[in-house]
């Protein structure tokens, strides 16, 4: 009864402070815009967010087995807050510059860096306490609140903002995130008598090339995530259609994620984890392909629900091989790893992105985009086939 209680915590504080994230997204470059007049400072708190998360191979090996205790998470979820408050503060004093932008940036990085992976970790360590492939349902249901957020957060977001209400989100966003740890506080300790151990994130892949094979493809995918986004924005521009497009593509991707969401479970208990997720990314990449080719908003959504079916399913596999394989400090390792490759490969392909299609073209770029997605998963199954890692013992138990 205490596992479910404590996966409930954590569930709960994890979508309430997504889902204010979602919403503060909206205003957050509004009231920066205002406070400094620069359209380029913006992007600073994001950007800067990144940078710690990129390189938390190396600083944080340490500090995220340090993160195995609700209190713990408490604590780093406290730091967040306060970098969150600390731009609406200035904010309101007239205080807000580049500079403090960038601070605030740097310090919700390193939140999340040991935040994200250490609270999917507490999760998935409440689940083996609550029972067989609790752990994975836990994860599946973690990422369907994500998807939630995603899908509603936005929408709300907008209508508070066109009603004048725009540093209050930001406030919102900060207490949530204490809310959340406050949540987690609740949440025991997993710890042994003997040494804490503390792999890196490349030890922690020795003897799990399925977890190389699964975080290829997903790579993949989140470096391609820009043709999706940036290239239906500018599809709709192009076309007088402004928004059309991407609210398409956007609104059937979140429908067939939490479809995806209610139906992965079943599926990767009855299949090869990782032929899922390779599969379940190359048909995401065929649903781009089709976005490329037949460019009317209704075919955009509906080759974006397809994709979001299909990614939430890959997404649930690639956890299968990770919870059923790992445990303790090892899960944490793999865990940040795995947050490492989708946060590099999305801001790799962001970068990118923007030149591509201006050379290119937006429809290019999403078949383009697609076939290179569909293509590695095809390389990947073949590899697989070839190194015989499919019929690999650790995967057949984890079916």
């Amino acid at each position: 009864m205490r596992a479910r209680t404590e996966a409930l915590a954590l569930l709960v504080g994890s979508g309430t402070a997504d889902f204010a994230f979602r919403i503060a997204q909206v205003a957050l470059p509004l009231v920066i815009l205002r406070e400094t007049g620069s359209v380029a400072a913006t992007g600073l708190v994001g950007g800067a967010a990144g940078v710690p998360v990129l390189l938390s191979p190396w600083w944080a090996r340490k500090a995220r087995q340090w993160v195995d205790s609700g209190p713990r998470l408490a604590i780093v979820a406290l730091v967040s807050a306060i970098a969150l408050a600390s731009v609406p503060a200035a904010a309101g004093l007239g205080l807000l510059s580049p500079e403090l932008l960038i601070l605030s940036g740097l310090l919700l990085g390193c939140g999340d860096a040991l935040a994200n992976p250490g609270r999917s970790a507490l999760l998935a360590d409440t689940g083996d306490r609550w029972g067989d492939g609790r752990a994975v349902l836990l994860l599946t249901w973690q990422d369907g609140l994500r998807r939630i957020g995603m899908l509603a957060g936005p929408s709300v977001g907008a209508l508070a903002v066109s009603a004048g209400i725009t540093n209050q989100l930001l406030w919102v966003e900060a207490i949530a995130v204490a809310g959340a740890g406050l949540l987690a506080c609740t949440v025991r300790a997993q710890r042994s008598a003997q040494a804490v151990e503390m792999p890196s994130i490349r030890d922690s892949l020795r003897g799990r090339t399925e977890v190389v094979y699964g975080w290829i493809v997903r790579g993949t995918g989140c470096a391609m995530w820009f043709a999706f986004t940036l290239g239906l924005s500018v599809l709709g521009e192009q076309r007088g259609q402004p928004g059309v497009y991407l609210a398409a593509g956007m609104t059937g991707y979140g429908v067939g994620s939490l479809i995806g969401t209610a139906v992965s479970l079943a599926v990767v208990r009855r299949t090869k984890p990782v032929l899922t997720a390779v599969a379940a990314w190359g048909w995401s990449g065929l649903c781009w392909i089709g976005m490329g080719v037949w460019t009317t908003p209704p075919m955009v959504a509906l080759m974006g629900g397809l994709s979001g079916v299909a990614v939430v399913i890959g997404i649930a596999a690639i956890s299968v091989l990770i919870t059923r394989s790992s445990a303790g400090a090892g899960r944490r390792a793999l865990l940040s790893g795995q947050s490492v490759v989708v946060n590099a490969s999305s801001a790799v392909g962001m970068l990118a992105g923007g030149p591509i299609i201006g050379m290119v073209g937006a429809a290019h770029t999403l078949v383009g985009a697609g076939l290179v997605t569909s293509s590695v998963a095809v390389l990947i199954l073949v590899r697989c086939q070839t190194a015989g890692h499919v019929g690999d013992h650790h995967v057949g138990r984890a079916a």
